[in-house]
Order: structure tokens, then sequence, then C-alpha cells
């Protein structure tokens, strides 16, 4: 008898749990964990039940394997490229970029497609940011089918360890000094601007102010034009 067998057996069932609709993971977990003992069962117990976006992605993997595996292929060929530029080889890193992202919109038509058939709707933005994230990745995910949780890409960090050759080292030197100077020149434009407010929020009060001061002074015209009429209709009237 193959000892192994009982292992292949849980590790397809587990599989299955997870190709299934998330609103019958719980259910399936609990009563696939009650036909085993041991650290086995405990070990099911213990499988998280997966969100939306990344049971999506686990549906790709399952039912969508050729296009799962293209976008793997071209993850990989964009990250060598990446690092063949860093090091100052020659690579044409634009075309692979161009054709990774074309995978990663591949990847996430279908992912859409089959959570729409199980009436779900998973976030189109956060399914390109996880199937960017998995296929960048220095080495392909263990658990891929299974994913539990949203993977966020971890960006240029992602290839520490790479030594940029001396032109590459230069030139993101430059393109540091020239963020640095757009930067400065940003902030002095702010503070021009701020500067600017400020004077037009006082030209503003001293305008509010004149605007006060002439309607007072017109107050007082129209008053002592009243006086005046008031005192010449009194000097015209005959003597009692």
């Amino acid at each position: 008898m193959n000892d192994n067998a009982p292992v292949a057996k849980a590790d397809r069932d587990i599989d299955a749990l997870y190709q299934g609709l998330p609103s019958e993971f719980t259910a399936s977990r609990n009563a696939l964990a009650k036909t085993l003992t041991g650290e086995p069962a405990r070990e099911v117990r213990n499988l998280k039940k997966p969100t939306v976006v990344p049971w999506a992605v686990n549906q790709v993997f399952w039912k969508a394997r050729p296009i799962y595996d293209k976008l793997m292929e071209r993850g990989s060929a964009l990250r060598a490229a990446q690092i063949a530029s860093l090091k100052g080889r020659k690579s044409d890193v634009r075309a692979a970029m161009d054709t990774h992202r074309r995978a990663v919109g591949e990847a996430v038509h279908r992912a859409e497609q089959i959570a729409s058939e199980a009436g779900l709707s998973p976030d189109a933005e956060q399914l390109a940011r996880m199937f960017e994230a998995i296929s960048l990745a220095a080495a392909p995910p263990s658990n891929a089918g299974r994913f539990t949780e949203t993977i966020e890409p971890q960006g240029f960090e992602a290839l520490a360890g790479i030594t940029p050759s001396p032109r590459v080292t230069r030139e993101v030197d430059r393109a540091a000094d020239r963020r640095k100077a757009e930067e400065e020149r940003r902030q002095e434009a702010e503070a021009r601007l701020d500067a600017a407010t400020r004077e037009l929020e006082r030209a503003q009060e001293r305008a509010r102010t004149a605007r006060q001061t002439l309607q007072r002074a017109e107050a007082d015209v129209a008053a002592a034009e009243r006086a005046v009429a008031e005192a010449e209709r009194h000097a015209q009237k005959p003597p009692a």
C-alpha cells in the first residue's frame, strides 16, 4: 500500500476547497476536517477562507492554467529584463513591460468572467495588482491556487540585492538630482503662491475697509444734505 496516498488525497481535497465558492468554503472545510484525525485535521480546520480577490486569482490558476502560466512567464521575463538593465546589459525592458501588461490584462479579464459567473464582483484594480505581484515575485508563490488574502506588489525593492552597473548608478543619481531640483522648484513655487495669496487677502481686507469707510462717508454726506435741506425749508418760512 502506498503510504503517500492519504497525503495526496488530502492535498487534492484541500485544492478542491479553494476551487469552490467562497460561500461554501467554511462548511466544506469543516466537513473535510471531520474526515481526518490528528494534525491533518487541525491543519484543515485552520485553513482560512479566501476573500473575493484572491479567490478569483485562484480560479484562474485552477480553471485557466494556460493564462496563469503565461502571466508567470511574462512576469519572469520582465523581472529578468529589469535585472539585466540594472546590471548594465542590453535589455528591452519596454517590450517586456508591454507583454507583461497584456498578460495581466488577460488574467484580470478571465478572473472577472469566472467571478461574474459565480455572482461575485472583485475589484479589477486589486486583481491587476495581485497578478502583478505574484508574477514579478523573485520565486513563484508556493501557495498558488490557495491564496486567501490580496497580495500587493513589492515595487522596486523587490530587486534588492542586485548591484547596478556604474552607468545605471549614474543614471539613477541624475534622476534623483532631477527629482530633487523639481521638488525644490515646486516648493519655491508653492512659497510664492502662499505669499501672493496672503498679499491678495490683505488687499481684499483693505478694499473691504475702504468700502466701509466710503459707505460711512456717503451716509454722513446724505445726513448733512438732509440737514441743509431742512434748514433751508425753515429759512423760507414767513415769520408768524
